[in-house]
């Protein structure tokens, strides 16, 4: 008796489960069929001019995310900031939404909050030193934005320093679970050859940097892989033709995972 207790239990959960799922997927369809409007898409060139160089197929779809995000993601004001008004979260969802345009698998399916400072804050590091940070991004569902660096990364979109892209990126790699520099990938097989494009520009660029010869990719990506793949990210869009110049393989390896390149576009 108790197993069949046990099995209905769990038939229950299952069509329970499944029922939120398919309102989820149903809410999603509605929501990506919307386009920004003229006050909307105005908002988000201004903050980031890059948006008007994406071409329309991309841009379509970023949209149709954007709407996702405002929808689903709880945006908290922190440090003093009073609120976070319609113009953060959309400069803020633009970035974050351009980079899973393209992608075939869930959306940011860990994150659920985006907390907004006014400009840097201070963190306690793994000392017990206060540490000042522009941005963070937290496994278990959080990303940390401060807004002056976010509307300065924004509007020099060929400066290759983009915070939302940078820790959005991070969400990504995060997704699997493990901070690596190894975002979840389409296929098994698509591992090897990430891991032959990824690891040895990776040990190039620390090479260069402990030489002090000059990349196109900052600094700051030779602190561990996981940073690596957050400025190549920065970099990839920002800075696109230099990226490829420099790193073919990992260009071409970063237009196969984010199912666009900005190589070609104006």
């Amino acid at each position: 008796m108790g197993l069949w207790f046990l099995l209905g239990g769990l038939v229950v959960v299952a069509v329970i489960v499944g029922r939120h799922a398919g309102k989820l997927a149903r809410r999603r369809r509605f929501l990506r069929a919307r386009r920004l409007d003229a006050r909307q898409h105005a908002i988000v060139v201004e903050h980031f001019p890059l948006w008007e160089e994406i071409p329309d197929p991309i841009r379509i779809e970023a949209e149709g995310w954007i709407q996702v995000f405002l929808d689903e993601m709880n945006f908290e004001a922190c440090g003093g900031l009073r609120a976070v008004t319609e113009e953060m979260r959309l400069a803020i969802a633009a970035p974050a939404c351009l980079l899973v345009a393209c992608r075939p698998h869930d959306y940011y399916a860990r994150l659920r909050s985006i907390l907004v400072y006014p400009d840097a804050f201070t963190v306690k590091d793994e000392f017990g030193m206060d540490d000042v940070r522009l941005g963070e991004s937290w496994g278990h569902g959080s990303v940390v934005l401060a807004w002056e660096t976010v509307k300065q990364g924004d509007l020099i979109p060929e400066d290759g320093l983009n915070v939302v892209l940078h820790e959005f990126a991070h969400q990504l790699d995060q997704d699997d679970g493990a901070a690596d520099g190894v975002p979840e990938l389409d296929e098994a097989g698509d591992y090897g050859k990430w891991s032959g494009a990824f690891l040895p520009a990776f040990d190039r660029f620390c090479g260069k940097v402990k030489s002090g010869r000059r990349s196109v990719i900052d600094d700051y990506a030779a602190e561990s892989p996981a940073e690596f793949f957050a400025v190549v990210t920065e970099t990839f869009f920002e800075r696109p033709k230099g990226l490829k110049r420099e790193e073919p393989e990992l260009f071409a390896a970063l237009v196969a995972f984010y199912g666009m390149d900005p190589s070609g576009w104006s």
